[in-house]
């Protein structure tokens, strides 16, 4: 199946209606035909009841398994409002990775998520951005979030901006960035939001990969008391591509920023003048909503591409029963909104249900102080948490004062995602800021899933086991898979690689422009199953704990990364000859970065001059949690007789087991390791 850059046959049968070629509709509606037979719309039974969903989770779960026609086709009719209703609820085909939902239905997004509640609630809070001193705050109702929203699409499209146009979205976390993504959805231009803390290369890449046409940025970002210059970082990554049209400017702090004639705009003073209102553009369920880059296990980061109906269900369906929330609670995802956890429990799924979601601009847990959070909760009244283990070790090291001293009372939910959190981090979570009341539920899923794969919500709070995300959602069934054999797992006490082998409705449709490596990735590895890439252990009750990746990607302060990326920009360095990057344990972070690093022998420098240089160039270049914490400067590198680095070597060592290396017949010169480990003992010896 090939792809394209602009529009893709991928999405033509979701097109069928509105296609003004007969023969392609005649080719669309007989496929369509194909699956009629297996449900009719018509035919759907009531959604099933939810409401007591933690008594009747096994049924509920199993039901979603045996009938997923009717079980998610029955909950899309009662949870979005449609243009026009569905014909066939899915056509997915495990062995290829072909996945569509909720074909021939049409509907708008934004409307979903923004309309409904501004007609019904017009005066309750959508947003609340919590800015980044402590205290200042503003607050967006969901009339206000809808006039902002149509105000940017009249904008867009006064730049050129048409439906199935890409717009690149790179800004703190703000009101105008949500309405900014909303904005896309509305007129079907696909938004591609790049985290604020990525150098002007990555921003590059993922503009000329996406074919942007515009780009949406800020005058500066503000995070932890520091300004960041987000313009200037832009016009770097810009210059000298053709394809950006224009660049609009939030100005967050106001600051005199250059502005290139002809290109560049202010999109607040261009707001001024838009219309209040621009009626939502008609999508198909399977048009293109939005592409996420992230790291892959090889090459340039992968965007993931979204589409519309089954991605927003799901998001719904998972923030609504894993934080149990209801319309106009108060709920806090401090994720950054560059990321897919920003995406689907900051914006997406919370606004779909109606809740104020907080907006939080300072990023990291202790700014100013390590009570921000709990500060928070306090005078907002934040009934449900949602946050990384990186974020949760921080706050470990501090005194119990700043937790106990602020009232909790509010909180219900406390959530973890990002990367596997350990029972300590765990307990702590539980007892002193959720007050031993508090379900915490430890979440996995990915990019690629789109909302939360494993959790133990909704099946009832008195089943929890610290550090385990424990059992899957709706219309998820996992399987364990031998890594050397390709056969499934049975029974419990067993690791393997962790494979789907049904997927909801919210997965990922394919990488942009590479269709191919979208089912080489996540559908070619172990046949007829989706591939996470992550290693799992089912425990003796059958329940899952995540083990970590099996790939090259590392999750350096909850921010997923391909070793890959910062070894390119390490080679950058003048004195750099190659460099090996693996991920080690970390005390805070969980995972910091490890550079083993060969330079010139011919170099001047200083070792400590050129890891500065390192540092500096990856700050550059990836972005400052992407600079290594630890690096060493090695004779070689162990490589296997191809040249491709031993990565496993390398972690072993960089994980303080390097008796454990493993077989090393492989290694074209296995004599280089012993050195590298010596180095390693030296530099970095283990505490006692």
């Amino acid at each position: 199946m090939m792809f394209s850059r602009s529009s893709s046959r991928f999405f033509q049968c979701a097109r069928a209606n509105s296609s003004r070629n007969p023969l392609q509709r005649q080719q669309c509606n007989t496929h369509i035909g194909q699956w009629r037979d297996r449900v009719s719309v018509s035919d759907l039974k009531p959604a099933p009841r939810l409401a007591s969903v933690s008594s009747n989770w096994k049924e509920l779960h199993a039901e979603s398994l045996r009938d997923p026609e009717q079980f998610f086709g029955s909950l899309a009719l009662e949870r979005l409002k449609w243009q026009e209703k569905f014909q066939v609820v899915r056509n997915v085909d495990m062995n290829k990775g072909h996945l569509e939902w909720f074909l021939g239905g049409k509907l708008n997004v934004s409307e979903n998520c923004v309309d409904r509640h501004a007609n019904s609630h017009p005066d309750r809070p959508a947003l609340v951005w919590e800015k980044d001193e402590p205290g200042d705050t503003e607050i967006v109702t969901y009339q206000q979030l809808l006039e902002m929203v149509c105000k940017i699409a009249n904008v867009l499209k006064e730049f050129n901006v048409h439906r199935g146009d890409v717009v690149a979205i790179y800004m703190p976390v703000s009101p105008m960035a949500v309405a900014t993504m909303l904005a896309c959805a509305r007129i079907g231009a696909v938004h591609s939001v790049i985290f604020a803390g990525f150098g002007a290369d990555s921003i590059r890449s993922r503009i000329t990969d996406a074919g942007a046409k515009v780009v949406v940025t800020a005058d500066q970002g503000v995070r932890a008391g520091k300004t960041i210059n987000l313009k200037q970082t832009v016009d770097r990554a810009v210059d000298g591509l053709s394809l950006i049209e224009t660049v609009l400017v939030m100005q967050r702090t106001k600051a005199d920023v250059p502005m290139k004639h002809g290109r560049d705009v202010f999109l607040d003073e261009a707001m001024l003048n838009a219309l209040p209102w621009c009626m939502p553009e008609v999508m198909n369920s399977e048009d293109p909503l939005f592409i996420l880059y992230t790291s892959g296990s090889t090459g340039p980061p992968k965007g993931l591409l979204h589409t519309q109906a089954g991605y927003l269900l799901y998001a719904g369906l998972t923030h609504q029963y894993v934080f149990d929330c209801s319309p106009g609670d108060m709920y806090a995802c401090v994720a950054d909104i560059g990321w897919i956890t920003g995406h689907s429990y900051v914006v997406y799924g919370p606004l779909s249900n109606g809740v104020s979601t907080v907006l939080y601009e300072p990023g990291v847990p202790t700014y100013p102080d390590p009570g921000r959070y709990w500060e928070m909760v306090e005078r907002l009244r934040i009934k449900q948490f949602y946050t990384a283990p990186t974020a949760i070790r921080m706050l470990m090291t501090s005194s119990d004062t700043y937790v106990t001293k602020y009232n909790r009372s509010t909180l219900r939910t406390l959530g973890s995602v990002g990367e596997p959190i350990n029972a300590k981090a765990w307990q702590w979570y539980h007892d002193l800021p959720g007050e031993q009341r508090c379900a915490v539920v430890d979440t996995w899923w990915q990019t690629e899933t789109g909302g939360i794969s494993l959790t133990p919500r909704p099946a009832g709070d008195t089943f929890l086991k610290p550090g385990m995300p424990m059992r899957s959602f709706f219309g998820v069934e996992p399987v364990l898979v031998d890594p050397e054999s390709g056969q499934p797992l049975e029974g419990n006490n067993v690791n393997g690689h962790l494979c789907l082998s049904q997927v909801p409705p919210g997965m990922a449709r394919t990488i942009y422009g590479s269709h191919q490596k979208y089912q080489d990735t996540y559908w070619n590895v172990h046949p007829g199953l989706y591939f996470s890439g992550d290693e799992a252990r089912r425990d003796s009750d059958g329940h899952y704990e995540m083990m970590g990746r099996v790939d090259d990607v590392m999750n350096p302060k909850g921010h997923r990364l391909e070793s890959a990326e910062v070894e390119d920009a390490l080679v950058n360095v003048p004195a750099v000859v190659e460099a090996g990057v693996v991920g080690y344990p970390h005390p805070q972070f969980g995972e910091g970065i490890y550079a083993f690093v060969v330079v010139k022998e011919q170099t001047s420098e200083s070792d400590e001059s050129v890891i500065q240089d390192m540092r500096q160039v990856v700050r550059q270049r990836v972005g400052g949690f992407a600079a290594p914490d630890r690096t060493l400067i090695v004779k070689a590198l162990p490589k296997v007789r191809s040249g491709k680095i031993m990565r496993r070597v390398l972690r072993k060592i960089a994980a303080d087991i390097s008796g454990e290396v493993g077989d090393t017949s492989t290694c074209a010169d296995s004599s280089v390791i012993d050195p590298i480990i010596e180095l390693h003992e030296k530099k970095f010896p283990k505490s006692k």
